[in-house]
Parts: C-alpha cells; structure tokens; sequence
C-alpha cells in the first residue's frame, strides 16, 4: 500500500476519533446539564451556560486552528475530507434563517403562502434543489482550477480588470445582505439566553464569530462548522421528537406528522366558525376604521392627541401622584409620532397590519392548501391562485439558481482535494441538510397543532411565562392582546413572528428548560457557523479581489510588487478587513430593520443573476467573450436590483418619476426579483459575446 493512502488512512482515522469525542462530549454536557435543572439549577443561569459553553467551543477550535498561512487560511489547505466538508458546508448553508425562520414560516404561510408570499415549501424545495445545480454545473469545475476565491474565476476565465471587479462587488453586496441577517439572529438569540439588550446580545455573539474567523481563516472555520453542525443536528431533532412523542407516540416526527394534518384542517374549520374568533375580527375592523379616520386628518388627530397625554400626566402630578402611571403616560408620550410624516407612516402601516389581522384565523391561511385562490372559484380567486403558483415557481428559482451562485457556498468546496472529492462533498452536504429540512414541516404542523389545540382558550390571566418574556425581546416576535375582552386567548389575538417558532417550540411543547437553552445553542451556532463563511467572503473580496488586483493593474516594479503582495501581508489585511465587516454588519443588525428570511431571500436573487448566468456560459461555452460576461453581470444585477428597491415604499419618494416602479410585474413579489435578472443576464452575456466574436471574425477577414 502507498505511503500516501497510508497517511490519508490515519489522518480520516484520528478525525473520525476526534468528532465521536465530541460528540460524547456535547451528550455528556446535555446529559449534566438535564440533571443539574433537575436538581434545582435556576433558569436565569442555564441560558448563559449554554451561550458561554458553546462559544468558548468554537472559540478553542479557531485558536487551536489559527494560521497565517494563505493556502490554509483561504482554502484550508485544500485537504478536507468529503465528509466532513459536506458537514461543515451544511453548517454554513444551514444559517439562522433556515434554523430559525424555516419552520415560522411553514407556521405563518402554510404550504401555500399568502398574497405578498409564495408560502414555506418553496424554501424548502429551493435551497435543497440548488445543491443538485452546484453538483452538475458549477463545484468540480471550479474546484479542478485551484481558485481561492469566486472572483478569482472570472479573471482567470475571462481576463481583465472589470470581471473580477464586479464579481468582487456582488460577492461583498449579497453577502453582506447574508451576513446582516445572521448577526440580527445572533443578537436576538444571545439576548433570549442572557437576559441582556439586544445589541449587547449582539456583540457577545460576534465576539465568537471573530474568534473562529478572525484568527484562522477557512481552516478554523471549517472545524468550527463540522462542531456547529453537531449542535445543530441535537437541537433541531431532539425538540421535533419530543413533540412527535408526545402527540403521536412515536419520535419519529417526519414519517408521522402527516396524521395532525388531518387534525389541523378540522380545527381551522371550528376557528373559522367560533363565535369568540369571530368577535376578534369585528373588534379589529373597528380598529382599522378607527385609523382610517386618523388618517383622514392627520395633523389636528395628532395635536388632540398630544394634548389629551400631556393634560392627563399633569392630572395624574396634581392629583394621584402615582409614580408608575405618571411614568407609562410619559413614555407614552415620548412614543408619539415627532411630527404630520412619521403619523401618516406609522398609521399608515398600523392600518395595514389591523387589515391583516381582521381576516380570518389573523391572516394566516389554511395549512395544506397548494395554493391560495381557486382554480375554479370567482375570477378574483382565479387570478389569487394564478398569482400564488407563479410567486410559488419564481421563488423557488431563485432560491435553487441563487443557490449556485453564492460565494460563501461555492468557496466551500475549494478546500477538498480533488475534483471528485468536490462532487462528493455536494452529496454529503445535501444528506446533512436533508436531515434537518425533511423535520421543518413537520415542526411547524406540530406547533400549530399545540397552539390551537392547547394555547387557545386559556385564560389570559393563565398565559404562560415564556409569552411575556418573549414579548420583552422584541414586541414584533410575539404580542398577544385581548381585543374582545372576554378574557380568553383566542388564536386571531396571537401575534408571532416566523423567527420565533423554532426557539419557542420546546416551552410551547413544555418541555424541560435545558431544550430550550439547547435550542437557543443551535439556533446561535446556526447563525454563527453562516456569518463565520461570509465574513471571509467578504474581506477576502475587498482584500485579495479588489486592494491588491487593483495594486498589480498599477504601475509599480517587479520588487516592491512581490514585497507589497506577499501571502503574510494578504492574509493580515484580511483579518483586519474581517474585523471592520464585522462591526458594520453589527451596527446594520442593530436596526432591526427586518425579518431574517426575507433579509436572506434578497441575497438569492442578487447571487442568482450577478454570477450564474456568466459563471455556467463561461464554463460550458467556449465563445463566452469578456466583454458579453461583464454585460450580462452588470445588466442582470442591475435589473435585480431596480426591481427590488422600486418596491421598497421608503425609497420610491427619491426615485425620479421616470424610474418608479408603475406596479409588480407579471405579479411577481420583489423578493424574486432574479427571476427577471437571471434571463437577461444569460441572453446579454450570448447576444454580445456573439456579436464579438462576428467582429473579430469581420476583422481577421480584412486582416487577410
């Protein structure tokens, strides 16, 4: 036998050695942990054990794997296992919108969705039917030309400056999107676990982050990732067991949930014709008009209203002195709108969502529907259900294109040894997602099974304490309010927001604390192994693809080139660069400015039509031009991104009218905006790239 195949024999022995340790290891810690809450360990200390225990974990794997080297730090390398580097891929991929909001929105949207979304099934069929594009058209291929980077391609394909450029720029813009959104996760999640205000969650989070990455670059990231995805794995499956066990007898969640499915319709059906859930949509659309009347005359409703808090707190100082109630009106009244146009916003959206809230079961619809709408009903139900399955269809292709066009993904499978190997890695990666993406249905059917069977109809006087202390997170995950006033919590006064399911499912299950700690651990190493990957994109994007490319295109002699871009002084300012990311991707998800999904689903598309079209043309045909690849990247992109922003209500008052988006096209939600900037990317990348090569030919002809 080979010296080599002996080393490589030894070297998969002592990993496989290392993870069964681990993971005896985190069993272990469970296990103590199980029986410390059981002997009367509080709740206010379990939370922090979990988020001290587990980032202090990754924290030793990036300082045992820091590095200085480049081939290590960028491509860790080149010597991970398939294997394992499927696991770590699926860390990576897994993020906190899949760990957190996969299953809220199967809860909020079913598998049909609703008017403004395509409905959770089409997440789950997107991101894993993407894995099949990555296998057949884009990883062995770059991996059999020993790039660092995705930038690295479009130079070394298509030569030149601008390619890698702008490839450079669309890594740093969905990434960046990408990243805002797992730092938000990672903030909302450290505060459930400590008690602490969410940016300082926020910072305790990114100081594991820049632990794992800052120090080691992809071969700290890629051990750190294979030990996330163990967290991972426990804390998804053992909370959608539990709830399997106790509702159907068995834990096997994903070969059983099928049969609450049944149970689910008929209790849609009674809500549907409650009296009480009836009672909650009247009392909302007397809100809604209450608002609609505001709105009719905003500047006198706004100055009445000032002036009716400020008489009643100066009331409550003359007569009762309460302190308390002399407190809440005067924080009510700082709360008020600052002046005509913050009233009109704020009521404006107020409208809207008490519009949402006054349909029937709040808005959510039917679980198990298709789609919405009727394929036979009246011709506005027609036209609902014609627009659901094309919102469905769009989304789910800019899910599985974009797919194959992120950065962070694609960079992952650099760090195998061979082209073969690549193509392995995809398989284990989509067998360590599928795990977890086959239990997502199953979670959410589960935990709307437990909220209209068990939830509602409790007294509000009896309410569980996790409502209140979610509520106290953040009021936009979870808010409950007795609009009827009969006392008794209906399930039209539940609010919940996607990102909340998942981390409240082990309290709403009534299990012991320690899973919720645990699920919070997975939720953090979920958000934190995905911000690890793209913060290395990132840096190494303005670093590696744009400071020191631009720095070679300049006019400087050969030694003081070779000294300025040694791989010591490339993998320095990539550290520092990480760092600088990093805080402003904190400062950015302390804004709260959005749901996690929707945050990640932009960046799909972004990927989608910046790097697929140029990237597969350029690998599968030859006559790819450079001029056709930087046409189709920049016109694909660019129309994604019109799409996108025209819809943002806050931007369309500074677009010029000429730009202002007249409606949606074909009906298509902004968030699959790819689906239009795919096609364009592809047919401009052929049309110029053939009009090229005729002029060259036109030219060789006069030439002879």
């Amino acid at each position: 036998m080979p010296e080599r195949a002996v080393l490589s024999r030894a070297y998969h022995w002592r990993l496989h050695r290392i993870l069964f340790l681990y993971v005896l290891g985190v069993l272990g810690f469970l296990w103590a942990m199980f029986w410390a809450e059981d002997q009367g360990l509080s709740r206010h200390w379990i939370g922090p054990i979990f988020l001290f225990c587990t980032v202090m974990a990754y924290a030793a794997i990036g300082v045992y794997s820091r590095t200085s080297n480049a081939e290590e730090y960028f491509v860790a390398g080149r010597r991970i296992p398939p294997f394992y580097n499927g696991m770590a891929a699926a860390a990576d991929w897994m993020s906190a919108a899949s760990f957190i909001s996969l299953s809220g929105a199967l809860y909020l949207q079913g598998f049909a969705g609703t008017a403004g979304h395509a409905g959770g099934l089409a997440y789950v069929l997107g991101w894993t039917g993407g894995f099949c594009l990555v296998a057949m058209l884009i990883a062995p291929y770059l991996r059999a030309m020993n790039l660092y980077t995705v930038p690295d391609y479009f130079q070394v394909r298509f030569g030149g400056r601008w390619p890698r450029v702008i490839a450079a720029l669309a890594a740093m813009t969905c990434s960046f999107t990408y990243v805002v959104a797992q730092i938000y996760g990672v903030g909302l999640i450290a505060s459930r676990l400590t008690g602490v205000q969410f940016e300082i969650g926020i910072m305790l989070g990114l100081g594991g982050v820049l632990l794992c990455s800052f120090l080691g670059g992809m071969r700290a990231i890629t051990w750190t990732q294979v030990a996330q995805y163990v967290v991972m794995l426990l804390a998804f499956l053992i909370p959608v067991s539990w709830l399997a066990y106790k509702q159907l007898g068995t834990p096997l969640a994903t070969a059983a949930y099928t049969q609450q499915l049944g149970k689910i319709a008929q209790l849609e059906q009674q809500l549907l014709h409650s009296p009480a859930e009836q009672s909650v949509v009247d009392a909302y659309r007397l809100r809604a008009q209450v608002l609609e009347s505001k709105l009719r005359d905003v500047p006198t409703v706004l100055a009445t209203e000032r002036q009716a808090l400020t008489e009643h707190i100066r009331e409550l100082r003359t007569s009762s002195g309460n302190v308390g109630a002399i407190m809440a009106a005067s924080r009510e009244l700082a709360a008020m709108p600052k002046d005509e146009a913050a009233a009109r916003e704020r009521w404006t959206r107020e409208l809207n969502e008490t519009y949402e809230r006054a349909r029937p079961l709040g808005g959510i619809p039917l679980h198990s529907l298709p789609f919405t709408g009727d394929p036979h009903g009246t011709p506005e139900q027609q036209a609902e259900y014609e627009d659901s399955r094309r919102n469905f269809l769009a989304l789910m292709f800019c899910l599985m294109v974009g797919t194959a066009g992120l950065p962070h993904l694609l960079t992952r499978y650099y760090t195998v040894p061979t082209v073969s190997a690549a193509r392995a890695s995809v398989a284990w990666t989509l067998f360590f997602i599928g795990i977890l993406y086959l239990s997502a249905p199953a979670l959410a059917v589960m935990v709307k099974f437990e909220v209209m069977n068990n939830l509602v109809g409790t007294h509000f006087d009896a309410l569980p304490n996790w409502i209140a202390q979610w509520s106290r997170v953040d009021g936009s995950l979870l808010s409950v309010e007795d609009i009827n006033g009969d006392g008794i919590l209906q399930f039209g006064e539940i609010r919940m927001g996607a990102d909340l399911i998942m981390l409240a499912t082990p309290e709403l299950g009534g299990m012991p604390y320690v899973v919720s700690g645990l699920v919070a651990a997975g939720g953090l190493a979920a958000a934190l192994s995905t911000a690890d990957g793209l913060l290395l994109t990132i840096s190494n994007a303005l670093v590696r693809d744009l400071y020191f490319q631009e720095r070679q295109f300049s006019r400087v002699n050969e030694h003081v080139r070779l000294r300025r871009f040694s791989p010591e002084r490339r993998v320095i300012l990539s550290k520092f660069a990480l760092l600088l990311v990093a805080l402003s991707a904190a400062f950015v998800a302390a804004r709260r400015s959005s749901d996690i999904l929707p945050m990640v689903s932009a960046s799909f598309s972004l990927a989608a039509s910046a790097f697929v079209p140029a990237m597969v043309l350029g690998i599968f045909w030859r006559g790819t031009t450079r001029r056709g690849a930087v046409a189709g990247m920049l016109l694909g992109l660019a129309v994604t991104l019109y799409y996108m922003l025209s819809h943002v209500t806050a931007l369309q008052t500074m677009l010029p009218e000429a730009l202002r988006s007249p409606g949606l096209w074909w009906g298509i939600q902004p968030i699959s905006a790819g689906v239009f900037g795919v096609p364009i990317g592809f047919v401009v990348t052929w049309v110029v790239s053939r009009l090229e090569q005729r002029r060259i030919s036109e030219n060789q002809v006069i030439r002879s």
